[in-house]
């Protein structure tokens, strides 16, 4: 699948208006690490709090496991992937367990061949304009602008979205849970946090910080 450019009237090629919005939202949480003990219990506060997108990494223990059981139990009430997919067959795992969108930190065509595929949505890594525009040339739902706080934050998103308008970002790593709002204002269609929003919940099973840090993201994203 190839993301398109349309013709004006005057021959000028211009941005074709494919829009892949998020359906499940505009904050996906990222499940990364632990002991694979509470991957349940977290997915399952998140979702109560209000996060209705969750990616669990391939680095996470008990991954395919964690994304089957989020499948089963919440449906089409949660929108669950794969992060830090590294090699197409692990998209053929993650599509097994229900995952329906892939992210990675890199962009690799073999693997959005396969995303394509397996008709998980496809949301490769990408740092600058030139990787940004062929990720998006090469079918990118959305294209995952990372480390994002690294790179300039949201100054950095709003610049390069003056002549990219067209593309649908998600900016990921290094985003606070009280900064998130400043990316969708910047441009971006959703924005992806990890450690700062999910913590030690992973390690610890602490549940109830994890449940005050999900709800005041989606309080200030609902602003």
């Amino acid at each position: 699948m190839t993301n398109t450019t349309s013709t004006d009237a005057a021959g000028t090629d211009t941005a074709a208006p494919v829009r892949h919005r998020h359906a499940a939202g505009p904050a996906i949480a990222i499940l990364r690490g632990g002991t694979g003990e509470h991957v349940e219990d977290v997915v399952a506060t998140l979702v109560d709090a209000g996060v209705r997108a969750i990616e669990i990494t391939t680095n996470t223990p008990r991954w395919r496991e964690g994304i089957a059981w989020a499948t089963e139990r919440y449906g089409t009430a949660a929108s669950i992937g794969v992060g830090t997919v590294l090699e197409p067959r692990q998209l053929d795992e993650a599509a097994a367990a229900g995952a329906v969108f892939a992210v990675s930190p890199h962009l690799d065509a073999d693997i959005g061949a396969r995303a394509h595929e397996r008709g998980l949505g496809w949301y490769p890594g990408a740092a600058t304009p030139t990787e940004i525009v062929r990720a998006w040339q090469l079918g990118a739902r959305a294209v995952k602008v990372f480390p994002a706080a690294q790179l300039g934050g949201p100054a950095f998103l709003k610049q390069v979205l003056a002549p990219l308008d067209f593309v649908d970002v998600i900016p990921t790593g290094g985003i606070g849970v009280d900064d998130a709002a400043h990316y969708l204002a910047a441009g971006a269609v959703a924005v992806g946090l990890g450690s700062p929003l999910v913590g030690d919940a992973l390690t610890s099973g602490d549940l109830d910080a994890l449940r005050t840090r999900a709800e005041r993201l989606v309080a200030g994203l609902a602003r």
